[in-house]
């Protein structure tokens, strides 16, 4: 049980702002996607904390497959 749902196919955008935290879900089960909402428990995986070091737009990975998270590397691409 320890692989993750695959929420999209895209990313999705995101606002976050400076020194703001977020609990990035990488197991694909939260009701709060992208955004944890432990809902992992029992799977073996865990969400990402990630804060940010100033305000932005970010593209957050939904496929749950990227190399680089929270973010989308394009690993969506490459799903069937």
């Amino acid at each position: 049980m320890n692989k993750p749902v695959i929420v999209d196919t895209k990313p999705l955008k995101v606002q976050i702002n400076k020194n703001e935290t977020i609990y990035w879900c990488s197991c694909g089960r939260s009701k709060k996607q992208p955004f944890c909402d432990g809902s992992h428990q029992g799977t073996g995986l865990t969400p990402v904390a990630f804060t940010a070091e100033k305000s932005e737009v970010v593209f957050l990975c939904q496929c749950k497959h990227t190399k680089n998270p929270p973010f989308c590397d394009g690993a969506h691409a490459k799903l069937k």
